[in-house]
């Protein structure tokens, strides 16, 4: 079980008239949605193309929830051509560019020859067909994707977890139909070492090639295996094929070795197939199925996945198939849309879709890991998720969660301060796991640029310093990796305190406390107001460097970035000296110089433009006024920023969507709710419905939320009869009006929030009423 927790070891980190169309968006255009409404609509409730330009990088192609196969990069924008229809991406990500790979492409005609057939991505670029109010003739629900190209192709995607299919109807002037195969182009040009055969017999094509890491050193490789099918018809086998170089079809060649490929960066395989035209007076549409499967390990297994996953071709089967486990999924949470209008019912089914694209499961598919355990992968982005989406799966898919675990002290914490009694059940071994958490902690790795941490110098000093310079990794980032390394120890001392650990929790309670030993108490803001006084700064040898409060915001007077580069050494990674502590803001608030000060310097951050929406270190500042025991006020901001950041628009994120840390992010406000990871907490708001529930598989339990009173939502944030004034649980009061405690959700009960026009309602009588905090004693044994 030992490897179950080990870091990733596969470097991959590391953009249509088949009729009717699937269920999906277009049944609701045009229609009110009603109250209650039944699980047959909520795949209507999901848009794919949210977050799909400024910045997003949502990608809303068809895949499953996790799936491997991702299809179809994406641009929103109708002026961009298309160039092939791909079957591994990421979503959300901000690096470089990410996996695209293997690329189908269809020609209604290519020329008047075979040989002359332009199949290079530069050569084949077509638009797609544009609608009347502008966009781009593309429909997408889950599970499903389709566009026209101007070409009059139509084309449609849905896929299993390791396999695409692909649809193409063909207009009926198409006389000899033709389809790509691009092997080696990726999005970046990167590939090297291609391999590549037809077989003249059946058209099915298999190869592969290394290619580049989007993100992080390494290469890696990966196969196909596409096999084509009439959809009617009988195609039996191409009457052309061959294989293609740049804009050079060799005809009839069956693989490389037969051609000079050594100087092209571009290859693949161009095949012609048999129309279904039928008489010339009755002339009809050619439709081809494609089928493609996927593998890291070898187009052998690309093949035997494809063969096993999708064996008859059936795409109207295969889309019902992902759809119910769409369904399956979006189900666990319902909501009353009485008197919410569209908008927002669909922002928080689309936020939770998005929250199950990635990680993307590989079981089977590491060539370093020789294993059937779970194995996921594209987790670029834990340092974002960790807040956020894996609390998310916590209420409604623990089974998902517990498969994921791989890495990252808050992730193996949060699954286990929620399941430690149910582990075992979930074959996660509590012993592994912990032992995972201490290798982290105490063990300091050959590269901690890559995994894991800086760890001997943070437990000799309890800060990571500005001017110790390790062979092993890069001096940058200190500030934020003392904070990350401080909550990562307050999360292993949460596992320890449930395993009866007492030294451990004591041993590493201190040492989540060690974010205090970079606060500088003189550091104030260029013409800000007195009151914020006091910063996170580098620090080494006694002394504090200097970073600018207004670092990485838009007050920037260097407009400075704060993300990774060579030149950034000031401390901070996506990140500002405006930082918050999530397991100890009672002792932030301390820092600051106590309630008086904290309530303004907050508000300060919003009206003074510190706050940035665009980044998940800033994610829990809105609900911070809960610690000073004025939730109304993180009611407000909270709400705020979804009326000013989030809509239902292709660009309705205010950045990358972050492997889902975004989306998650989003539904928790619309749900009332914010994480506090690694703990039983979850701070309460209002919930942007009058009635949301939860359903929870491994409880089988539901817990539901009811906010009574509920008179809708203020269309800008502000005001309204959103307050809460009171809790009860199951019919009793609750300790407190400003968090629940997982039990809650894990019994399966019902919450009922009275609410009230009272910004100024509190989080209830006496100091145990607050959100807890380690310095309080809120989270148990303190030394």
């Amino acid at each position: 079980m030992k490897t179950r927790f080990a870091i990733c070891v596969l470097s991959l980190c590391s953009s249509l008239t088949h009729v009717p169309r699937v269920v999906g968006l277009e049944p609701l255009l045009g229609r009110a949605v009603n109250a209650s409404s039944p699980s047959s609509d909520i795949l209507s409730l999901v848009n794919p193309f949210i977050g799909t330009t400024n910045g997003g990088n949502v990608f809303p192609g068809a895949t499953i929830p996790h799936g491997l196969v991702k299809q179809a990069g994406y641009d929103a924008n109708p002026t961009f051509n298309a160039t092939g229809f791909s079957q591994l991406h990421d979503s959300g990500t901000g690096g470089g560019v990410p996996m695209s790979h293997f690329k189908i492409w269809p020609f209604a005609s290519c020329n008047t020859t075979f040989e002359s057939c332009q199949a290079a991505i530069e050569s084949r670029k077509v638009l797609r067909k544009v609608l009347p109010d502008g966009s781009p003739d593309d429909f997408a629900t889950p599970g499903y994707f389709s566009t026209n190209l101007s070409t009059d192709i139509r084309v449609e995607l849905t896929s299993t977890r390791r396999t695409a299919l692909h649809r193409y109807t063909f207009p009926s002037s198409s006389v000899d139909p033709r389809i790509v195969v691009d092997i080696t182009n990726d999005g970046q040009m990167s590939s090297t070492n291609p391999v590549m055969t037809i077989d003249p017999n059946t058209g099915r094509v298999v190869g592969g090639a290394e290619f580049a890491a989007s993100f992080g050193p390494g290469r890696y490789s990966v196969f196909t295996c596409v096999d084509f099918k009439g959809d009617g018809f009988d195609i039996k086998s191409p009457t052309e094929y061959g294989v293609w170089l740049s804009d050079f079809p060799v005809r009839f060649a069956t693989n490389l070795q037969q051609v000079y490929f050594g100087f092209i960066s571009e290859l693949g395989a161009l095949l012609t197939f048999p129309n279904n035209r039928g008489s010339s007076k009755n002339p009809s549409t050619t439709t081809i199925l494609v089928r493609v499967g996927v593998s890291f390990i070898s187009s052998d297994q690309a093949c035997a996945n494809a063969e096993a996953e999708i064996p008859d071709f059936d795409f109207d089967g295969t889309v019902a198939q992902s759809q119910a486990a769409w369904l399956d999924l979006l189900d666990r949470v319902k909501v009353d849309t009485t008197g919410v209008d569209q908008e927002t019912v669909s922002l928080l089914y689309s936020s939770l879709y998005r929250t199950h694209i990635s990680p993307a499961d590989y079981t089977g598919e590491n060539p370093r890991w020789n294993s059937t355990e779970p194995y996921f992968d594209s987790l670029y982005c834990n340092w974002d998720t960790f807040r956020t989406l894996y609390p998310l799966y916590s209420l409604h898919d623990p089974e998902t969660f517990s498969r994921i675990i791989l890495d990252g002290d808050p992730i193996l914490s949060e699954f286990f301060v929620k399941f430690h009694e149910e582990a075992a059940s979930l074959n996660v071994s509590a012993t592994d796991l912990y032992n995972a958490l201490l290798a982290d902690a105490e063990d300091q790795p050959p590269n901690w640029d890559l995994q894991g941490r800086q760890a001997n110098i943070w437990k000799m000093l309890g800060y990571v310093p500005s001017d110790i310079f390790e062979m092993s990794g890069t001096n940058t980032k200190q500030v934020s990796r003392t904070l990350e390394y401080a909550f990562g120890d307050f999360g292993i001392s949460q596992v320890a305190q449930i395993m009866g650990l007492n030294n451990d929790t004591a041993k590493y309670q201190k040492r989540a406390g060690n974010f205090a030993n970079v606060w500088n108490e003189n550091i104030t803001v260029p013409g800000g107001p007195d009151f914020v006084k006091g910063m996170m700064q580098a620090f080494a040898n006694g002394t504090f460097n200097f970073t600018d409060p207004r670092h990485c915001s838009v007050n920037d007077p260097l407009m400075s970035t704060c993300f990774l580069n060579a030149a950034n050494r000031d401390g901070f990674y996506e990140s500002s000296p405006v930082v918050f502590v999530p397991h100890d803001t009672a002792k932030l608030i301390e820092l600051q110089g106590g309630v008086n000060n904290f309530v303004p310097r907050l508000d300060f951050i919003f009206d003074d433009n510190y706050f940035d929406v665009t980044d998940e270190p800033s994610q829990q500042i809105p609900f911070m006024y809960h610690y000073a025991n004025k939730p109304g006020l993180s009611t407000q901001r909270s709400r705020q920023v979804i009326a000013k950041n989030f809509n239902t628009s292709v660009n309705g994120l205010p950045g990358n969507d972050d492997s889902g840390a975004m989306a998650s992010y989003a539904f928790f406000y619309l749900a009332g709710l914010y994480p506090v990871p690694a703990t039983q907490q979850y701070l309460l708001s209002s919930p942007f419905f009058s009635e949301v529930s939860f359903f929870n598989p491994l409880f089988n339990s539901t817990t539901t939320i009811k906010a009574n009173g509920f008179q809708g939502n203020p269309s800008t944030g502000t005001g309204g009869h959103v307050f809460v004034e009171s809790v009860k649980v199951n019919g009793e009061p609750y300790k407190s009006n400003c968090f629940l405690d997982f039990d809650v959700f894990k019994n399966g009960s019902t919450v009922e929030l009275t609410l009230s026009s009272n910004i100024n309602n509190t989080c209830g009588e006496g100091a145990a009423a607050l959100p807890p905090s380690l310095s309080t004693g809120g989270f148990g044994k303190l030394t």
